[in-house]
């Protein structure tokens, strides 16, 4: 029996295998963020068949202030939800199911594409990004979180399966997560339950958006990989806190470090992280990481790494990589 051929039922979500594809940032929307011929045409091509049985979409931002990059995808107002309606569809027809992840960069974001300073937990350096955010009051916080639960809320409306909340890769979350970025000294900052206070407040306004039926999932970034930052005990601590407050499947990834560790090319290489989290939760967790061989992720499975495996620079390099890689299983 594969591993990576079982399917997973998540309440009303039927995934038919465990493969997904990661969100990766591609650049293809319109300059405005409106879904674009070009992003419509790549997610067509990359889920076509359906032998990927999860499409998480790139990173979007929930607000203008939060925008990572140009041509970076929108879910920050409602004009967008028309176009989104229509990618949703090319992914459904194809067979397969769709997330899409609901992102601020804060501190990552640069004043030449916002248009003004960027926003942060603390007024630190970005350790990935290099600039110096304005600290933010809890006033603003609590703006945040609103636009958060609102990005969520056009999710739905499009018709998507599914949101993911982003705390990885050094963006707004993971910069209220990680010590490195986070000195607060109100209720936002010190111990790890103050660090993910607002990932809480976040779980917490998305649900009452979206309602109880629909997944959420967190893609967390279980480790800075970096003096003072944030460690797997931290990870773990959270985790159980994010269940808890209602996420139905958490996506390890790295923090700082970004979607890679310095030094380490093994396929599976957040397996260390994957594996600690799914000790101390219940719901599904995602492992991705230089996976590029099918028999790679079935044994990731097999050893009970993860529940699910994101495989994203070889679905990106060759379109038929999940086709190939199930046909294999199935012979």
């Amino acid at each position: 029996m594969s591993y990576l051929l079982n399917p997973l039922q998540l309440g009303s979500l039927t995934l038919v295998n465990r493969l997904v594809m990661p969100p990766m940032a591609t650049a293809k929307a319109e300059p405005d963020g409106k879904v674009s011929p070009a992003i419509l045409n790549y997610y067509k091509e990359k889920s076509a068949g359906g032998y990927l049985s999860l499409i998480i979409i790139e990173h979007s931002f929930i607000q203008p202030i939060g925008k990572a990059s140009e041509n970076q995808l929108s879910i920050a107002d409602d004009s967008v939800v028309e176009g989104l309606k229509e990618l949703a569809e090319v992914i459904h027809r194809n067979g397969a199911k769709t997330v899409m992840q609901i992102n601020h960069a804060g501190s990552a974001a640069a004043e030449e594409i916002i248009g003004t300073t960027p926003v942060g937990p603390s007024a630190i350096k970005n350790p990935r990004k290099g600039g110096v955010p304005r600290q933010l009051t809890r006033e603003e916080i609590g703006e945040i979180v609103a636009a958060f639960a609102a990005a969520a809320r056009r999710v739905k409306a499009a018709g998507f399966d599914g949101v993911e909340i982003h705390s990885a890769h050094g963006y707004f979350l993971n910069q209220f997560f990680s010590p490195l970025t986070n000195r607060r000294t109100d209720e936002y900052g010190g111990d790890v339950l103050g660090r993910i206070r607002i990932h809480l407040q976040v779980i917490e306004a998305v649900r009452a958006a979206v309602g109880e039926e629909f997944p959420i999932l967190l893609r967390l970034g279980a480790s800075d990989f970096a003096e003072g930052g944030t460690t797997l005990e931290d990870s773990q601590i959270a985790a159980r806190e994010f269940e808890k407050a209602g996420v139905n499947i958490i996506d390890i990834s790295g923090g700082f470090s970004g979607y890679s560790i310095p030094g380490n090319n093994e396929q599976g290489y957040f397996a260390p992280l994957s594996m600690a989290v799914k000790k101390v939760v219940s719901i599904p967790v995602i492992l991705t990481g230089g996976i590029t061989e099918a028999q790679a992720a079935e044994r990731l499975l097999a050893e009970g790494k993860a529940d699910l495996i994101g495989v994203g620079r070889a679905v990106l390099q060759d379109s038929q990589w999940a086709k190939k890689a199930v046909e294999s299983l199935r012979s």
